[in-house]
Formats: structure tokens, C-alpha cells, sequence
């Protein structure tokens, strides 16, 4: 069972009680399984009525939407700027932004992550999104049932310097089909996540220039 640090159970708390967000909403802002956050905020019911103003709430909305997005803007406009001399002076951060292009996650334009069965290339990434981003991160590891969870927590831990539980295991759907399977991922795939948009902004600005030298 997956133990999670004290304060994301209390963010998950704040959120229902001082924000009034849905299940669905608070699962949605902390990426966090669905039973964990029930078990947190079961006894924290959400009001019987909520104060509607439906003109003030388009308005309200419309314009979180325009400051959020010329915040994304400017650090989009910050990682233009720095491109050119960042990616050249550290070969690292151009590695990864290189890596990001071909197997990172673009769905979502609020979150970076990665995910790979290469501990060098997982290794990498997490070392430069550390160094980009202080925000909450995420572990998972996505497994077969021919693996031992508890060794590949270890693993990983050691491999990014963490408590072995911060690792969620995910067992593959298909893990009870293993016969004639002639390679698997030794460590299984571990995915690093971090919910950070201005960040996220930052890393698409750094991928359209390396774009644009092509």
C-alpha cells in the first residue's frame, strides 16, 4: 500500500472544505488514486447548496482564464528567450529537451512527465525536472507479475535518491500473459510526473526552439 506525505492529505482536506471541490475535482488537481482521496475526505461532505451567480461565475471564470494564460505566456516567453544560450551551456537540459520531444507527455499543457523502462533516461529526466520545478512529484512504476515490487521500489529509490514508498505500483493488465514473452522491461516502467504549468510552458518553449534549429 502506498503511504502518501501528510500534506497532500491535507491539501486534499483544504480543497473540499475551503474550495468545495468535487471527488472527481480534487482526484483531478493532486493525480492522486481515487480511494486514496475518498479515504481522506469522506467525513468532510460537501455543502447541501452552493452560492450560484451564474453571470459573476462566466465572469469570474473568463478571467482566471486570461491571467492563467498570460502567466503560461510569460514563462513560455521567459524559455524562448533563455533557449539559446541554456541549451548550448548545458548539454543536459538539451538532452532532456530532446528526450521530452520524442517520448515525453504533451496532452496536457499543466504537467510534465515521463515515462520509460531506461533507469538513465528516467534518471535524466527527473534530474532536470528537479531542477526546474519544486512542485509535488508523482512515482509510479508499472509492473508485470513476474517482477518483485518490493526489490523494483528499491531500485528505484536508490536510482533518484527517494523512500522506496513513494513509488505506486501499477500491474500491467495483460501481466498474467507471460508465456512466449521473449523480452520485458528488467525494472519495469516507471513514470516521474509533476503538475507544474508554468513550467510546462517554460519546457514547450525549449522544444520549439531545438524545433526551429532543425
Amino acid at each position: 500500500m502506498t503511504t502518501y506525505p501528510p500534506h497532500l492529505r491535507a491539501k486534499a482536506i483544504e480543497l473540499r472544505t475551503k474550495d468545495h471541490m468535487t471527488l472527481d475535482e480534487i482526484i483531478e488537481r493532486l493525480q492522486l488514486p481515487k480511494t486514496t482521496v475518498y479515504g481522506w475526505i469522506k467525513d468532510y461532505p460537501l455543502p447541501v447548496t452552493r452560492p450560484r451567480n451564474p453571470q459573476g461565475q462566466i465572469i469570474a471564470s473568463l478571467a482566471n482564464q486570461e491571467r492563467a494564460a498570460a502567466k503560461r505566456q510569460t514563462w513560455y516567453d521567459l524559455g524562448m528567450s533563455e533557449a539559446p544560450t541554456l541549451l548550448t551551456a548545458d548539454l543536459k537540459v538539451r538532452d532532456f529537451v530532446l528526450m521530452y520531444i520524442g517520448e515525453g507527455g504533451k496532452k496536457d499543457r499543466n504537467r510534465v512527465d515521463i515515462c520509460n523502462s531506461d533507469p538513465k533516461v528516467v534518471k535524466l529526466g527527473h534530474d532536470v525536472m528537479r531542477q526546474y520545478s519544486d512542485k509535488t512529484y508523482y512515482y509510479r512504476l508499472q509492473i508485470h507479475a513476474d517482477h518483485e515490487p518490493v526489490k523494483l521500489q528499491q531500485f528505484w529509490g536508490e536510482l533518484l535518491a527517494l523512500p522506496p514508498e513513494r513509488f505506486e505500483i501499477i500491474r500491467k493488465s495483460n501481466s498474467g500473459q507471460l508465456s512466449g514473452r521473449q523480452f520485458r522491461s528488467v525494472h519495469g516502467v516507471c513514470t516521474v510526473q509533476v503538475s507544474d504549468t508554468y513550467f510546462r510552458a517554460r519546457l514547450q518553449a525549449w522544444m520549439d526552439f531545438v524545433k526551429s534549429t532543425w
